[in-house]
């Protein structure tokens, strides 16, 4: 097998903008290698985020206008980042932005057209990874798991703290993973309420103190109760997690606490259930892996049975644009880049379709 050069473009629910990953990636005769060689994160304008946050309310024929344009956009960022750096590629690994999700439906969407993005980059794409899991029957979700099983496997945990919170893990020989619940949706959802981007290292949130009415509301949604494979998209948080957040009456400061304490306990729930032994690593990555208070308070609801793993912020930070990186490359080579272990599909697959440029 080459060794492939692909640069890995990601987008998360988190609404904080587009991470682009420049990466070397190869297999041993025993192992997937990666190297990271450039990033870059662009912050998305104001525009951007309020036309991404409200694409889920657009019309058919708005969104699909609103799908080609920002593909467009992103083929424009990756252009200006291969020449900013004078990059050799081989293709562009696209996860696009989830704007629907309902795979109980048969739905899931990312938005990003993949011919526009290789048109305005001038390079091959491989995009749309999600739905040919959900017409398989699966949850199309969580996708980053292939990346924990091939290159983080020496972890027994791992876990992604973006917008939601997501677990990977081994269990009698397969990868298991599903999405636990809220993560950076919920904090950035009351910190931009109040114009703030986000919560610097959880400092706001520490100095608050527990709203146990909202603490009981959120750890009480039904969602935690569902069987996996299971997985949530932003239409979920609109619908059940904004309403309770609205009519808690609190000062910031206790609404996100709250919300971390919420955030920890679900995830301390699910960590604990799947210890097999008293010696368990988990690698955090994602935004939420840079709150501090945040991982202070998980590390004590999770105790001395579980050692948090802290990594390089570049890993924390692009470990999915990474990921998404991998699963270009296993789509080009047609090997299985979607594990129905983790999904509930019917089968494993090679997802991603592919586009060349004009």
């Amino acid at each position: 097998m080459k060794t492939y050069n692909i640069l890995g473009l990601m987008s998360g629910t988190s609404l904080d903008g587009l991470d682009l990953a420049y990466c070397t990636i190869w297999q041993t005769q025993s192992s997937w290698k990666f190297d990271i060689k450039k990033t870059k994160s662009v912050s998305y304008t104001q525009e951007m985020e309020d036309a991404l946050k409200n694409s889920i309310y657009l019309s058919a024929a708005d969104l699909l206008i609103f799908h080609n344009h920002y593909g467009t956009w992103l083929g424009e960022q990756a252009k200006k980042f291969i020449e900013e750096n004078n990059l050799t590629i081989d293709a562009i690994a696209s996860h696009g932005h989830t704007t629907h999700h309902q795979p109980e439906n048969g739905l899931t969407f990312q938005i990003g057209s993949g011919q526009h993005l290789a048109n305005a980059s001038g390079q091959t794409v491989i995009c749309d990874f999600r739905t040919n899991d959900v017409a398989l029957g699966g949850q199309g979700a969580p996708l980053v798991p292939i990346g924990d099983k091939l290159f983080f496997g020496q972890y027994d945990f791992c876990l992604n703290l973006g917008g939601i919170s997501n677990v990977s893990f081994e269990k009698n020989e397969k990868r298991i993973a599903y999405d636990i619940g809220l993560a950076n949706m919920i904090l950035n959802y009351i910190t931009r309420k109040h114009d703030l981007a986000y919560d610097d290292g959880g400092l706001l949130a520490k100095s608050g103190v527990l709203n146990n009415k909202m603490l009981d509301s959120l750890n009480a949604l039904e969602y935690y109760k569902l069987p996996i494979p299971k997985s949530i998209g932003y239409e979920w948080f609109v619908e059940k997690v904004v309403p309770i957040v609205d009519r808690t009456e609190d000062s910031m400061s206790n609404l996100l606490h709250t919300s971390i304490h919420h955030i920890c306990d679900q995830v301390a729930i699910q960590i604990k259930k799947h210890c097999s032994s008293q010696n368990n690593t988990l690698l955090i990555t994602g935004g939420g892996a840079l709150n501090t208070f945040l991982i202070d308070t998980l590390q004590k609801k999770l105790g001395d049975s579980v050692k948090i793993i802290k990594t390089s912020s570049e890993l924390i930070e692009f470990k999915e644009a990474l990921v998404f990186a991998l699963m270009g490359v296993l789509r080009i080579e047609n090997e299985i880049n979607v594990l129905n272990s983790v999904t509930g599909a019917a089968t494993n697959s090679s997802s991603g379709v592919i586009y060349l440029p004009a």
